[in-house]
């Protein structure tokens, strides 16, 4: 990717979809204990999207990190760091 230089966009997902109820799962990351419940009286959602990925696979680049591997990485990084965190989210530097 360091040597693209064609101005249209490239996609960078993975290519693969995921369900609102996988989606979900993210929570046993941040709070294990919180319960998940889903209305099956109402309809199922949104039809399957995916991007497409066609034109960032022909470039070479594949993605390095599934989501889950991310989000872990990502909220373990921001408890170790919240105090930091906290103030870039703030817009000033913690002290």
């Amino acid at each position: 990717m360091e040597h693209y230089s064609d101005d249209s966009h490239i996609n960078a997902g993975t290519g693969e979809g995921l369900s609102i109820g996988e989606l979900a799962e993210i929570r046993d990351v941040v709070y294990r204990e919180a319960g998940l419940r889903f209305d099956n009286s109402k309809p199922d959602g949104m039809p399957r999207k995916l991007l497409d990925v066609t034109r960032r696979r022909d470039l070479g680049w594949h993605a390095s990190i599934d989501l889950d591997h991310g989000i872990r990485s990502t909220y373990e990084w921001l408890v170790e760091h919240e105090t930091d965190a906290t103030g870039m989210i703030r817009g000033y530097t913690a002290v």
